[in-house]
């Protein structure tokens, strides 16, 4: 198996449909998040083993970045080609994405926290694996 190593994102098209999101990668393909995403104003904790992406606007709403967090089967090169990022992390380590934006593992688990005033945008975590997806939409407590 190949090394695996941290790849910076590049700028995605972004498309909020009423029904979910679409992302448009650099290499021309969508790839289409289902369902309204839920609110979350507190710190996001997904359950261990699912890949999770974050995903932060611009705030014309219609691009945005995108990072896996410790997703350890997809190679560089994939992720180089769809100008999606991603970041490798260790248990009990701590990293800012974006301004605004931080990402931590408590054990397996990946805890996002966010402030959008500060990301300039909105910001969007999904959570998926082989039996479902869920997303999220990080919010500042009205």
């Amino acid at each position: 198996m190949s090394a695996r190593n941290d790849v910076p994102p590049d700028t995605l098209g972004v498309e909020l449909a009423e029904d979910g999101i679409v992302v448009e990668y650099t290499d021309g393909r969508e790839a289409y998040y289902r369902g309204v995403p839920e609110k979350v104003a507190d710190t996001l904790r997904t359950q261990p083993g699912k890949l999770v992406q974050v995903l932060v606007t611009d705030p014309s709403e219609t691009e945005g970045v995108m990072m896996y967090v410790n997703d350890r089967d997809t190679h560089d090169e994939i992720l180089e080609s769809t100008g999606i990022g991603r970041v490798l992390m260790d248990p009990g380590e701590e990293e800012e994405l974006f301004p605004g934006v931080t990402v931590r593992l408590d054990g397996y688990a990946v805890e996002v926290e966010a402030d959008p005033e500060v990301a300039r945008g909105r910001v969007f975590v999904f959570a998926e694996d082989s039996r479902g997806e869920s997303s999220y939409e990080l919010v500042n407590e009205e």
